[in-house]
């Protein structure tokens, strides 16, 4: 396929150089680029998105994947739309809502891809994760307000991990990877971190859906769970949100001090949530909303 134009995409965290390009028809494309040393992975990541696509989820459609001059690219059908955390939050509360519900029933079919029988144990590898975070927030210079709040409720909370399944993971589910199409659709994009694990774990990144909009996140959660959340979800959810927030500020040292400050500022505000990780349900949710 020929391109007449290609225009970089200066926006997101992934490494992958992302580009905007126009064949001869004037059909826009999304064009990802990665380093060769990436070969495998970045393969079996479009592997992956072609059977999420044949699933029936609104998102980039995977259309080729091959080895280019600048290392190894996939070339994605293009979302013509606005960005689902710039437009959710301006709309009523309705719609907030209805477009969370939305988010929820799309998350439970990609969750229904199953992980691969060969998986190592979730509750040893979550673990293994945990005290990887927990050391390095040791080690950090900075520290939160009371961030030992999360250091107790993983530590009180571990058993459970017991048993828990595994299923195919988005791995960055948040309304800042979805799309607001020019049909009024949700979309969802960036799949580059894509993994096996929890299905409730992803949920993980629903801090920032929550800060955007309580609205969505609740309907996140209760199209999820068909409007019944089991208290054992939310347990569990702030046991991941804790592992998460404790790791965010680590991440964010490299990228100066305006990321650190959201980190910590986040971090206040989830402590506020979870009244200091003693209340397992947080303060944006909404329970059931009547439409």
């Amino acid at each position: 396929m020929r391109f007449l134009t290609k225009n970089l995409i200066d926006k997101g965290w992934s490494r992958d150089k992302k580009y905007c390009v126009t064949d001869e028809n004037g059909t826009r494309y999304l064009l990802r680029v990665s380093d060769i040393s990436e070969y495998d992975a970045k393969k079996a990541e479009f592997e992956m998105m072609r059977q999420v696509s044949a699933l029936g989820v609104p998102m980039c459609q995977p259309i080729e994947f091959g080895v280019c001059d600048e290392g190894v690219f996939s070339l994605q059908s293009w979302i013509d739309g606005d960005d689902a955390e710039e437009i959710i939050p301006a709309l009523s509360d309705t719609e907030q809502y209805v477009y969370g519900l939305e988010a929820g029933r799309i998350l439970k079919k990609i969750h229904s891809m199953p992980a691969p029988a060969m998986k190592e144990d979730w509750e040893a590898r979550f673990n293994r994760k945990m005290d990887y975070k927990i050391q390095k927030y040791n080690e950090c210079p900075i520290k939160y307000e009371n961030g030992q709040a999360f250091i107790d409720y993983i530590n009180e909370n571990r058993r459970l991990l017991k048993n828990r399944p595994q299923s195919y993971q988005h791995g960055d589910y948040h309304i800042g990877n979805m799309m607001i199409g020019r049909d009024k659709k949700l979309y969802i994009i960036d799949f580059n971190r894509n993994d096996f694990g929890d299905p409730w774990e992803e949920f993980n990144r629903i801090v920032w859906c929550a800060q955007k909009s309580s609205l969505f996140a609740s309907g996140m959660v209760n199209a999820y769970f068909e409007n019944n959340v089991p208290l054992e979800f939310w347990k569990l959810l702030a046991l991941y949100i804790s592992s998460n927030t404790l790791s965010s500020v680590p991440w964010a040292i490299p990228f100066g001090e305006e990321q650190i400050g959201v980190m910590v500022d986040q971090a206040k505000e989830v402590l506020e949530w979870y009244e200091n990780m003693k209340n397992p349900v947080p303060a944006w949710y909404k329970g059931v909303v009547e439409l």
